[in-house]
């Protein structure tokens, strides 16, 4: 009788399941506590992103800093001679006890090559994991691109970052663009253990990028007149990130060049929150002017031109959009709406400007945003996929199961500078929300 009730005629589950929590961590549990074993582990390029990366990495606290040991790649088991790298490390007490956060950073690395490298704990090794290094400008370069993963990181998440791997698997470099966990709700760590999780083996063994977002900082005196934004303390042990940052914002504004294209991470929730958009902007003055790589992309979580009802993010764009159309920026990354939309500043075809989300929470397209953006999505979790090489860089915009939902190819054409062309061939058609409420009964919300 209970399966009778639960399939439908066709096979399918009947019931609409209910509203799901934020993690799979049943309370009291300590799943992800920190152990004698190194977890977490996850590699950033170095400013040169060709000759050095860095590794961040977790264990219970130990009694001296562990060691990285690093060795060119082979077909043998047999590693042959390692270099052994100390890192410097910096405990964390959260919800599942005290844990010690670890980064190690490389240099001196040849371009273009494979090495093996492993990350100790107390008595024990992490596994051996590959990581290829930038090979020179010009060379063919494949990334990834997600925009908020946010909620439900192991559930729902997990088959995103599956799926642009399986999509892109030649992918060497991978950005975020920022709310990669939601906070504030006293399970801080087990979010950032679901999306460690969740990133399986592309945490180690790609270049990962991320921005800073609005769920990386909480509220301190909230409800008080001293309430401030302050940045929430996983992200600085975390990620092992490039220490070029703007002075006003040094643990999460960062730059770096990756075969041919410059990296340039802002953060919005500081320039807009905490007073710091024009300290960002001289910055990023700064580092676009130097900038001698042919393709240049900015990642900034609260998007430009904002997508949902009611967002205000004028400070932003009057500071930061002359500086990016100045040194004509290729591409913009941006998140925080939690919908996909993609546009230009009027009259012109670059930079473009795109926004998108890879977890399920999902909000509804402004008017404003539907008259202005082409094309734009709800209730669509995605994927990007950017392939470059010295003349064109190909964008495309894939669906949580692989579809083609938008694509753009620039070319670099001499004197002429850039031309910007639409790929409408295989695209999938235009995807709004099909509900009039979410789940637990919102209207601007698509999915919870």
């Amino acid at each position: 009788m209970l399966l009778a009730a639960l399939w439908g005629a066709a096979g399918t589950v009947g019931a609409v399941p209910a509203a799901e929590p934020n993690t799979q961590v049943p309370a009291g549990s300590r799943h992800y506590a920190a152990t004698a074993f190194p977890d977490r582990v996850v590699a950033s390029p170095a400013q040169d992103a060709s000759t050095g990366f860095a590794v961040a990495w977790r264990t219970a606290p130990l009694p001296q800093a562990p060691l990285l040991e690093l060795t060119v790649a082979g077909d043998s088991p047999d590693m042959g001679q390692v270099r052994q790298v100390r890192a410097s490390s910096q405990n964390l007490q959260t919800e599942n006890g005290d844990s010690q956060h670890h980064r190690a950073l490389i240099d001196g690395l040849q371009p273009d090559t494979l090495y093996a490298y492993r990350v100790q704990g107390q008595g024990t090794w992490s596994a051996w994991q590959h990581f290829r290094t930038a090979a020179a400008a010009g060379q063919p370069l494949t990334l990834l691109y997600f925009g908020d993963t946010q909620n439900k990181n192991l559930s729902h998440v997990s088959r995103v970052i599956r799926q642009g791997w399986q999509t892109a698997p030649d992918a060497r470099l991978a950005l975020f663009a920022g709310d990669l966990v939601s906070g504030g709700d006293g399970e801080d760590d087990n979010e950032w253990g679901e999306w460690f999780a969740a990133g399986g083996w592309l945490l180690p063994g790609m270049a990962v990028a991320p921005a800073a977002g609005n769920h990386e900082y909480f509220e301190e005196f909230e409800d008080t007149p001293q309430e401030r934004r302050v940045l929430g303390k996983h992200w600085p042990v975390s990620f092992a990130l490039p220490a070029n940052g703007a002075k006003a914002t040094p643990s999460t504004t960062y730059w770096f060049d990756y075969q041919g294209v410059r990296v340039v991470v802002l953060d919005g929730t500081s320039a807009l929150d905490l007073g710091t958009a024009t300290a960002q902007a001289d910055w990023l003055e700064g580092v676009l002017g130097g900038s001698t790589q042919p393709w240049n992309i900015v990642v900034v979580h609260q998007p430009l031109y904002p997508l949902r009802a009611e967002r205000d993010t004028s400070v932003l764009a009057e500071q930061v959009r002359p500086v990016l159309q100045r040194h004509k920026v290729d591409l913009v990354l941006q998140g925080h709406d939690h919908t996909y939309g993609r546009r230009a500043d009027e009259g012109a075809s670059l930079p473009q400007y795109i926004s998108s989300v890879a977890g399920p929470k999902q909000y509804r397209l402004s008017p404003q945003a539907r008259a202005t953006m082409r094309p734009t999505a709800e209730d669509t979790q995605l994927f990007q996929v950017l392939r470059v090489d010295d003349q064109q860089l190909r964008y495309e915009a894939r669906t949580a199961t692989g579809r083609l939902y938008d694509a753009f190819l620039i070319r670099r054409d001499g004197a002429a500078g850039k031309r910007f062309s639409e790929i409408s061939e295989g695209r999938i058609p235009q995807r709004d929300c099909p509900r009039p409420v979410s789940p637990k009964g919102r209207d601007d919300r698509c999915w919870e």
